[in-house]
């Protein structure tokens, strides 16, 4: 049986050697910052799906690495600012005292924002790459994380604090909030493989289904998860009366829903996957994940 999470782990850790070379020295509290936020571990999802989607339509991974550390730098600061008080308020991430709480809140703030402006010089610099291809996946990045994409999804995960949402609602805010960073990971992949548009296709239905798949495991684990295994606080959303998969759906009915979009996304990439490779089973994995 595949071992999905030593893959996983492959991936981050190639992921990992490469990021040094993209992230400043530090010497100012910012820099400092910025460095124990990229660097504090996580699964490497999204570079992971990157790199994967390359390799598997016959990319080069240096070919696939801006687009990977350039979407990886805007989904950390999306973390760190999730994380301050006048948002989430969580103290713990990925089971170290959140940038906040090690850096205070202006300095965590100013991270963020750095990462984020950070993530576009990282691709606009990639001059191995063509111009146009550079110039589409900023253009691209800029949509997925910005009003239409990444922070839509994030107001409306505030909105749905104050009100329950249908399940239209509900996918909506969270192929936004969650699943555009994840789609365009996947897309990011064929990009760089110069992929045709049947591929290009593949991977954004595959990233559909996995994007809401991550989002509905991710309710699933507030209510039955470890704090210890997860890294951060857990039972918040029901203790919030937010908007989740559990809360509409019910345990079971989430864990259904997840066991249907796995299906799907499965079905997505079998014309190019076989059973045994890393994006035919990733989505098998994420349903019964503990972290």
């Amino acid at each position: 049986m595949t071992d999905v999470a030593a893959l996983l782990a492959a991936y981050a850790e190639k992921f990992n050697r490469a990021l040094e070379k993209f992230l400043p020295c530090g010497g100012s509290p910012v820099a400092d910052a910025m460095r124990y936020s990229m660097q504090d571990g996580g699964k490497r999802l999204r570079p992971a799906l990157v790199m994967a989607f390359c390799e598997k339509f016959g990319g080069m991974p240096k070919d696939a690495l801006p687009f990977a550390v350039a979407l990886e730098m805007v989904h950390t600061y999306s973390l760190i600012h999730d994380d301050l008080p006048c948002m989430d308020d969580d103290d713990f991430r990925r089971g170290r005292p959140s940038c906040h709480r090690q850096f205070g809140e202006a300095v965590a703030l100013l991270a963020g924002d750095a990462l984020l402006t950070q993530a576009f010089a990282v691709i606009a610099g990639a001059e191995h790459l063509p111009e146009a291809l550079r110039c589409d996946a900023a253009l691209q990045l800029a949509k997925s994380a910005g009003h239409l994409g990444m922070i839509g999804g994030q107001m409306l995960d505030m909105a749905y604090e104050r009100t329950r949402a249908s399940r239209a609602q509900l996918e909506e805010m969270n192929r936004k909030k969650t699943g555009e960073l994840i789609r365009l990971a996947c897309r990011f992949g064929a990009m760089a493989a110069r992929a045709g548009e049947a591929q290009l296709a593949a991977a954004e239905a595959y990233a559909d289904a996995l994007g809401l798949l991550f989002q509905v495991t991710d309710d699933i684990l507030d209510m039955t998860g470890n704090t210890s295994k997860i890294g951060k606080s857990i039972g918040k959303d029901e203790a919030s009366g937010k908007s989740t998969w559990v809360s509409l759906l019910g345990l079971d009915g989430a864990k259904q829903y997840a066991d249907d979009l796995a299906y799907v996304a499965c079905q997505a990439v079998a014309p190019y996957a076989a059973e045994d490779e890393f994006l035919f089973c990733l989505p098998k994995w994420i349903v019964n994940r503990e972290y």
